[in-house]
């Protein structure tokens, strides 16, 4: 019984041995550790195993994924779609975070983003088993599987970001289920009405679809929940975005019928960069053309330059704000309201047109014809009411009576003219009958030049020095209309074109651009 209990001991000695190796060196790559511990108490002996598995080395991982993905592309044909049931479409689910939009350009028509784009789909061939869920894939494997032939149907320039790599992610499951991913720049067309520009609310769309695949063998759709998202803090410079709706559509072409999705950025422009660049000066501009009503009529000049300058500067202003506008053939917003301002500062102009003509004395003067001047009966001037202060005064007073045709009004320094009392000038004036309203708001329109001087003398019989050059009852109406006919076209325009503005509504993307291919 001796050797049988010495054995025992050996044994024991050499397991304890082993399994001291075993803590200390590291295993093989899949291999069990084992080591059996003797416990004895008398005659009676039991054995304990433990075991320890050991992490696979990052190598024998790469070789199970490059092993793995041998097998599935063995007989793998990239040009085929994936298998599915008789007479069901593919599916591919899509999604996209937006990260920037802008710029919107009014004159092109169109916009561009910075997003990811993403799409699932599912292809049984590349399912697999093994101890990891999902393997992520370098960008180069998408040569040798098949992938949508997504393309976008707006899209003007449109790149993948290829810094420093190209910016691609593939990633596939157990299952089969593959996602892609990448990183876009879009530019894409953005049809817009700019009828109530630059009040205006414009619906950008984005539609994308297979470029080959009709509806019958591949159906996008919008992944549930939030298909399109954006970045937090993400804003545009010259609009606010008010939504993203999306939906799956089929659009018919010459091919057959395609699959396609479709999502509509509604904007709403900021308005306050044109109240303040455009919309306020002109109604300065606007108000300032009033001043000349309480200029003097008798200053021509200042009340000619101030029209011309207001004019010139509101061409100024129109001019610089339609640089960036397409030459469309209908008339904005804007268009309207500079077409409202240049009437109000022409009007102006031409009020004082007609306040010069038929109702202004220059320099106390009435131009005479030889015929009136024949007809003028008895002399001319009291030579007892003159005072003369020197005898050049008197040889002015002579050529003005003489030869000049022209008769004098009012006072000329130390000078002094009156109409005689049973003069031929009162006699006339005095004699002529009353013409109604009607009819002399018809000789002011055509310029009757019979009825300007008859206005003109009775200018020119009025007495004292107050009643010469008086405010013409032309200005005194125009002080009041001008401004109240501005005040209620203003109000009509701003309710208009901003409380009764149109809600958004879903819009169609035009036959061109889903036809076109």
């Amino acid at each position: 019984m001796r050797y049988p209990r010495l054995l025992s001991f050996f044994i024991s000695l050499s397991t304890a041995y082993c399994y001291s190796i075993l803590h200390v060196r590291p295993l093989p790559d899949g291999h069990i550790a084992r080591a059996a511990v003797l416990h004895s108490s008398g005659n009676a002996s039991r054995h304990v195993f433990k075991r320890q598995v050991a992490t696979p080395s990052p190598v024998a991982v790469s070789k199970n994924i490059s092993m793995i993905l041998e097998n599935l592309l063995k007989n793998y044909e990239s040009s085929q779609l994936p298998a599915r049931k008789k007479g069901e479409p593919m599916i591919v689910k899509t999604n996209i975070l937006i990260r920037s939009m802008g710029p919107v350009s009014e004159l092109d028509m169109e916009y561009s983003m910075d997003c990811y784009f993403r799409q699932y789909w599912t292809d049984p061939r590349l399912s697999f088993q093994g101890p990891i869920s999902s393997l992520s894939l370098n960008f180069k494997m998408l040569e040798r599987i098949w992938r949508p032939d997504t393309y976008f149907y707006n899209g003007k320039n449109s790149y993948v970001h290829t810094i420093t790599v190209p910016n691609k992610l593939l990633r596939l499951s157990q299952n089969g289920d593959i996602l892609y991913s990448m990183r876009l720049t879009v530019k894409a067309k953005c049809p817009m009405e700019l009828r109530n520009f630059p009040m205006d609310r414009q619906s950008c769309p984005l539609i994308l679809g297979s470029y080959a695949y009709t509806s019958k063998q591949l159906r996008y759709q919008w992944e549930s929940g939030a298909s399109v998202n954006f970045e937090p803090g993400m804003t545009l410079s010259q609009f606010d975005l008010m939504g993203s709706p999306q939906r799956n559509s089929t659009y018919r072409r010459r091919e057959g019928e395609f699959s396609v999705l479709q999502v509509n950025f509604n904007l709403q422009r900021h308005t306050g960069y044109f109240l303040i660049q455009v919309y306020v000066p002109c109604i300065l501009i606007v108000v300032l053309s009033w001043v000349s009503f309480w200029i003097h009529r008798e200053a021509t000049s200042d009340r000619v330059g101030l029209g011309i300058t207001t004019v010139l500067t509101l061409s100024t202003i129109s001019l610089d704000s339609r640089k960036d506008l397409p030459k469309v053939k209908y008339a904005t917003a804007l268009d309207w309201f500079l077409l409202m301002s240049f009437f109000y500062c022409i009007a102006t102009l031409l009020e004082f047109a007609g306040v010069h003509y038929f109702t202004k004395v220059g320099y106390g003067e009435i131009p005479v014809d030889e015929e009136e001047w024949d007809d003028l009966e008895g002399p001319k001037f009291d030579e007892s009411v003159i005072v003369m202060s020197s005898v050049a005064s008197v040889g002015l007073i002579e050529q003005r009576r003489r030869g000049s045709l022209i008769c004098p009004i009012y006072k000329d320094g130390p000078l002094q003219c009156e109409t005689p009392k049973k003069g031929t000038m009162e006699r006339h004036t005095q004699t002529e009958r009353r013409i109604p309203g009607w009819k002399q708001i018809f000789f002011c329109l055509t310029g009757n030049d019979k009825f300007r001087r008859m206005r003109q003398r009775a200018a020119g019989q009025q007495q004292g020095p107050g009643a010469m050059n008086s405010v013409s009852r032309i200005d005194k109406l125009a002080r009041i209309l001008f401004p109240a006919s501005f005040f209620i076209l203003n109000f009509l325009y701003w309710l208009g074109y901003v409380a009764l503005a149109d809600e958004f509504k879903w819009r169609q993307p035009p036959p061109s651009i889903i036809m076109a291919k």
